[in-house]
């Protein structure tokens, strides 16, 4: 009689079940991480893309519109028009600001949240449309520079006053930290182009230093910053630190031409 050989069946292994709950929270923790890069990419880097693309469009767009068409003698101008109904809005409105809403006007007067102008900041190399109203989604997230409702027009008395993103959404604002006394910043409208000097800039204040927009600018929280008597002042706004908005960082300029 044949001895019998004894057959050995091999089968897979199972992971016990401490380690396929192991297994299954690496899992996890890995999508999770791809998932938060992936968000970051698309916060840091796709917005200023579409943001950027969207603006240089909007500048190219007015230089031809200005180039093809040029203003009407006798027609009442941009810089003739008055300012957006309304009280300045707060300073903390250059980050999270509440929606514009748009409002019927005539059409020599530029829409609410419609390009109405370039600013050039040679220093920083900055080309940006200027829109009015600080609206995030009709203007600043479109990589705009949104004009303070309630503020003087470009190149007239009193106080233009600017907000800009720093950070994402083309962040155009994002090195105005930059800035020094002395340098100079240009406004184009339809009718002419208006240049400002920097004059002072104060690196952080509270979010709702309204003072800083007034007509004759000046900080509630540090008074020292500021001025006293009425002129043709140019206001730049933006959070600070950057990617925070727990501060304000504020530039003023002075109108030379």
């Amino acid at each position: 009689m044949r001895d019998r050989v004894p057959v050995v069946v091999q089968t897979r292994g199972v992971r016990s079940t401490p380690a396929r709950v192991l297994w299954v929270g690496a899992e996890a923790v890995v999508t999770c991480g791809v998932v938060l890069l992936l968000l970051v990419v698309h916060q840091l880097w796709w917005t200023n893309q579409q943001a950027r693309a969207q603006a240089t469009r909007q500048v190219h767009a007015l230089e031809r519109e200005w180039e093809g068409s040029p203003p009407v003698e006798g027609a009442p101008s941009v810089d003739e028009s008055p300012s957006v109904a309304g009280t300045p809005a707060p300073v903390e409105s250059a980050a999270a600001p509440p929606e514009a809403r748009p409002e019927a006007a005539p059409s020599s007067t530029p829409r609410l949240s419609s390009a109405y102008a370039i600013i050039r900041i040679p220093r920083i190399g900055v080309t940006a449309p200027v829109a009015r109203g600080v609206g995030k989604r009709s203007v600043l997230d479109r990589g705009y520079v949104g004009q303070y409702p309630g503020t003087a027009s470009p190149g007239r008395p009193g106080n233009f006053a600017l907000a800009g993103h720093r950070n994402t959404h083309g962040e155009p604002f994002r090195y105005i930290n930059r800035l020094r006394p002395g340098d100079r910043i240009r406004v184009q409208t339809r009718e002419r182009e208006y240049e400002y000097v920097v004059d002072q800039v104060l690196a952080q204040t509270a979010p709702r230093d309204t003072g800083v927009i007034q007509p004759v600018p000046r900080s509630l929280v540090k008074p020292s910053y500021g001025y006293s008597a009425p002129g043709s002042y140019l206001t730049l706004t933006t959070c600070t630190p950057e990617f925070s908005s727990a501060y304000r960082l504020v530039v003023w300029a002075k109108l030379v031409r």
